[in-house]
């Protein structure tokens, strides 16, 4: 996934947007909790200011609420914004993919999303979770800087860290099924073929809806 971070200008800041981050991702920091700057200061041992920064961006991310009376706070994800997620999926990632694969038949990419695919083989063999959903959002995140569409690569990194949030939360579905359909995917794409390319990302997204949903149902309220 690319190193900068749209509206993080330090490499502090940078560095504690990502330990934040992933401390919401992994349940260290439940939804409802309270982000407190001072607490996270002294836990990252940096300044308030990069936390300011971190916190400021993670509410544009859709991470964190803030409260006049309480401050910044985990946000609590809903079945809701789960489908809303699914739904822009079906539209922007369907459009990655027909455009990587137009860049492909136009000679303007290379092979760093078979590189991407490797590492997600590697990760899936060895059934380390934390390196599956990275090396599959890696996927996600890569085909879409394969179409070299500045506005669509702008519009979706802030998605993609709700992508991996999904992915954590999901975490009983199939690596095996998941790898499958990114090398059919990888497949089509390199290929150059982009109505198959735009059919099996609209058929990977919708693949995992109902069960992304369905195993959600429990554990996250619906509105």
């Amino acid at each position: 996934m690319a190193a900068d971070v749209e509206g993080i200008s330090t490499p502090l800041a940078r560095s504690a947007y990502v330990a934040i981050r992933e401390g919401i991702i992994h349940g260290v920091h439940p939804p409802g909790s309270r982000l407190r700057e001072r607490t996270l200061s002294e836990d990252l041992n940096v300044s308030r200011v990069p936390i300011r920064e971190a916190l400021r961006q993670l509410e544009l991310e859709g991470y964190v609420t803030t409260s006049p009376h309480r401050g910044a706070l985990v946000r609590q994800l809903t079945l809701r914004d789960v489908a809303e997620l699914f739904d822009v999926r079906l539209s922007l990632e369907v459009l990655a993919a027909r455009q990587a694969a137009l860049a492909v038949a136009e000679g303007r990419a290379d092979d760093t999303l078979r590189g991407v695919l490797a590492e997600a083989d590697r990760a899936t063999r060895a059934g380390d979770e934390d390196a599956i959903r990275q090396a599959n959002t890696s996927f996600h995140a890569e085909t879409i800087a394969m179409t070299g569409n500045s506005l669509l690569i702008a519009t979706m990194t802030p998605l993609l860290g709700r992508i991996r949030w999904l992915f954590a939360l999901t975490a009983d579905r199939d690596p095996h099924v998941e790898y499958g359909e990114h090398v059919a995917l990888c497949d089509a794409i390199y290929s150059g073929n982009a109505d198959l390319a735009g059919a099996l990302a609209f058929a990977h997204i919708e693949h995992g809806r109902a069960p992304s949903l369905r195993g959600l149902a429990a554990v996250l309220p619906a509105d």
